[in-house]
């Protein structure tokens, strides 16, 4: 079971009705185990932290990806300034700043899901994502 809320409703929800967990997407996990998704991803992570809430991510096997060291070497997509200019009414030569990602850094996230399995935190904390690689290959 779960609830449908809009985005901007998370924190209140974490913090007056109580969450079990936050799953999100990925379009990228890195080898130290920071991910790339949809730009606020990484507010919900830092929220469900503060909450006390496990953050997952649920992400397919193909986005594992070792040759990213780390999210840092992600390069972000920024959208055109008019997307957001035209819906908002905003004057025209506002500035704009319309990232399409963000990075979450593995220091929020609980676990990594796929459909070979879950990626857990190795004794040493870190994400072991190159050895859940090699382990799950076909």
């Amino acid at each position: 079971n779960g609830t449908l809320i809009c985005d901007s409703a998370a924190a209140a929800l974490m913090r007056t009705k109580g969450v079990d967990a936050c799953v999100v997407g990925a379009d990228r996990v890195c080898a130290n185990g920071d991910t790339a998704n949809k730009i606020g991803t990484y507010m919900l992570a830092v929220l469900a932290h503060e909450h006390s809430v496990p953050f997952y991510v649920a992400s397919p096997f193909t986005t594992l990806d070792t040759k990213l060291p780390c999210g840092d070497c992600i390069e972000i997509e920024e959208r055109p300034a008019k997307e957001m200019i035209d819906t908002s009414k905003a004057p025209l030569n506002m500035p704009v700043w319309n990232p399409a990602f963000d990075v979450t850094p593995a220091k929020y996230i609980t676990g990594i899901i796929t459909e070979k399995g879950i990626v857990k935190r190795g004794e040493d904390g870190t994400f072991p994502i190159a050895e859940f690689i090699n382990t799950h290959k076909e």
